[in-house]
This record gives C-alpha cells, sequence and structure tokens, in this order.
C-alpha cells in the first residue's frame, strides 16, 4: 500500500482569471500526483476588503494584467479573455451569487463542483460579449485573437473619415472597433448561473433546486467560514493554493507556484500540460 494522498486546497472566485488557471492546472495533475484536491468556493471581495486592492483597478497592473493574460492563454491553453466591461465586472456585478451557487454545490453535490466552477469561468472570463472599445492605443491584433466564430467585426472611420474601413487579418490601424458578439453571458442572473448549472451537466431540477438554497444561513455562513479560513491561511488575494504535507501546512499565493508545489510535495513538474492530458477547454 502506498503512501496517503496529501490534501492540497485550492481556494478561489470565478471572478478571479488567476484562480481559473490554477484551477486547471491543478485538476490536469489531480490524478497524476499523489494528492487529495479540495475545491475552496471563496469570496475574493471579502478577502480583499481591507487587504489589498484586485490588481486589475491599477492602471499600470490593468494594462499589464491584460497582455499577461493574452500570453497565458496561449501558453496554457485555457480560453480566457479580458471582458470589455471589465471594471463593472469586478466592482457592480461581483460574483457573490456565482460563489453562494458554488458553496451549495460542494455542499450538496461535490461531485459536480470542477464542472460547475469551469462553466461559470467560460462565462466570464472566455464566453464574452464585447463592445465599444475606446481608442487607446492598442492594435485590433488585441482583439482578432478572439474566436472567428464568437465575433462579427466593423472598423469605424477616424475623425472626419466618410467609410468604414474592412478588417484585414492584422489590421495596424489604432482607431475605435465596434464588436458586436451573439454571447452575452454573466454569472449574475439566476438564468445566467441555471444556464451554467445545466452546460455542467446538471438536471434543470437539480440545478434550480441549489439556486433556491443560495440565500439559506447555511449556505452564506459556510462561505463566509471558507473565506476566513483563507484569510487565516494569510491570504491577501486569490487563488491560494494550500498543501499540507508532513504535518506542515504551506500557503501559495497565485496560478504560478505549482512548480514549488511539486517541489513541496516530492512531485514530478511536467510544466503547465502534463503528458496524457488533453486540455482542450
Amino acid at each position: 500500500m502506498g503512501p496517503l494522498p496529501r490534501t492540497v486546497e485550492l481556494f478561489y472566485d470565478v471572478l478571479s482569471p488567476y484562480s481559473w488557471l490554477g484551477f486547471e492546472i491543478l485538476c490536469r495533475y489531480q490524478n497524476i500526483w499523489n494528492i487529495n484536491l479540495q475545491l475552496r468556493p471563496s469570496l475574493i471581495t471579502g478577502i480583499m476588503k481591507d487587504r489589498n486592492k484586485p490588481p486589475g483597478l491599477l492602471p499600470r497592473k490593468g494594462l499589464y494584467m491584460a497582455n499577461d493574460l493574452k500570453l497565458l492563454r496561449h501558453h496554457l491553453q485555457i480560453p480566457i479573455h479580458f471582458p470589455k466591461d471589465f471594471l463593472s465586472v469586478m466592482l457592480e456585478k461581483g460574483s457573490l451569487s456565482a460563489m453562494r451557487f458554488l458553496t451549495a454545490v460542494n455542499l450538496e453535490h461535490p461531485e459536480m463542483l470542477e464542472k460547475a466552477s469551469r462553466e461559470l469561468w467560460m462565462r466570464v472570463w472566455s464566453r464574452v460579449s464585447v463592445g465599444l472599445w475606446e481608442s487607446s492605443g492598442r492594435t485590433l491584433d488585441d482583439f482578432l485573437t478572439f474566436p472567428r466564430h464568437v465575433f462579427r467585426v466593423m472598423i469605424l472611420p477616424p475623425p472626419g473619415g466618410s467609410t468604414v474601413l474592412p478588417v484585414t487579418p492584422l489590421s495596424p490601424h489604432r482607431l475605435p472597433a465596434v464588436f458586436s458578439s451573439s454571447q452575452n453571458e454573466d454569472i449574475t442572473e439566476p438564468q445566467s448561473i441555471l444556464a451554467a448549472a445545466e452546460k455542467a451537466g446538471m438536471s434543470a431540477e437539480q440545478a434550480q433546486g441549489l439556486l433556491e438554497k443560495i440565500a439559506t444561513p447555511k449556505v452564506k455562513n459556510q462561505l463566509k467560514e471558507t473565506t476566513e479560513a483563507a484569510c487565516r491561511y494569510g491570504a491577501f488575494g486569490l487563488p491560494i493554493t494550500v498543501a499540507h504535507v508532513d504535518g506542515q501546512t504551506h500557503m501559495l499565493f497565485g496560478s504560478d507556484r505549482m512548480e514549488l508545489l511539486a517541489h513541496l510535495l516530492g512531485e514530478k513538474w511536467m510544466g503547465p500540460i502534463p503528458p496524457a492530458v488533453n486540455a482542450r477547454l
């Protein structure tokens, strides 16, 4: 009989794009490493309050983050895209209902938590609806990397112009652009959450039953307790990965500490896409 699996906890919020990256890498390794992966739905606003400011809300960090996610999309093979209404997503819409729903899933049907979490991330960070993007010095290449089947694109003429410019695959124009998308998915409305749940494989009745529980004290208290547990581990943002190894607890922040995690676990790091794993989402 081999050694018992080490417990690895991932505290995450679907509002956090880096949480998604760490989530997918750990899911790829959960059947390769000798670990017991425990997913911990948390509330990032509860952690950030009085502790830190989200990186996307700081101008220079926001610009860095947008480019960073673009690079990581290709490197990690995760279809992540920066939403056009980022500030609205972060400051106005939030993720309270979504994280309460995932908490209910974890309490009632933990076997569905991985798929349900992924579908909510896909709604806010992948299948995005892009509207008017004001000219900000970015080239249109930034947008033309989106899947071709999602968008219909028009480039508005420069001030004083009279015609609409055609789109070319590598347009160098730095102009305002209008993107009309066939998708408009969020994670705040009940129907959005139900759609994500059903796409994750739940029946309509099962999803509705879980949604009805998000306002119960049991679910609210559990989400609060999980968020407070993350803070006790020292979280100042999300994601955090907590590894329990040989009686010691190690808290790692971010999605780019997986090689260090492998070292702590005594496991082999084979890159973000280990052999024999199909990374396509």
